[in-house]
């Protein structure tokens, strides 16, 4: 999986949104917070209000925020709105998936990375983020990769 800017930015916008618990905020001030071009993000978000994911607020004190509590919404829903399914071979659909020869079992390999991306993204949510507090299991993943001798640097 390769998570793209798009992704990223989603993601990084949307725990923003969190932390600011219910009061919107302006594009700008999220771009400045983030880091994010400001023309970038405004068509992010406009794509994370189609998924209800975000909704806007108008008038002086306007901006935008979440569209459920932080606690409904994952970073998988995120990023599925950004960029489509987390783990994608070739948009074909896994399930039925075969390949010939020495690479018969390799559609499982598919299907683990997808069901591993599943287990971290699907249960980190925006409150996650906001509280600064992730998951056993997600924890647990980053340390493992930390601690990995071979050190990826990719």
């Amino acid at each position: 999986m390769r998570i793209t800017a798009k992704s990223d930015y989603a993601v990084r916008a949307m725990a923003e949104l969190a932390a600011a618990e219910g009061s919107p905020l302006t594009a700008e001030q999220v771009a400045t917070r983030q880091d994010i071009p400001l023309r970038f993000l405004f068509g992010i978000l406009r794509e994370l209000r189609l998924a209800h994911l975000v909704r806007s607020v108008r008038g002086p004190e306007g901006g935008y925020l979440l569209a459920r509590p932080a606690k409904e919404i994952t970073l998988a829903d995120a990023i599925r709105a950004m960029d489509g399914p987390l783990a994608n071979v070739r948009d074909v659909g896994l399930s039925g998936l075969e390949y010939p020869g020495a690479a018969a079992v390799l559609p499982d390999v598919w299907r683990a990375v997808r069901a591993s991306l599943r287990q971290v993204l699907e249960k980190t949510t925006f409150a996650d983020l906001a509280a600064g507090e992730l998951p056993p299991l997600v924890q647990a993943r980053a340390r493992e990769y930390l601690d990995d001798v071979r050190h990826y640097d990719t």
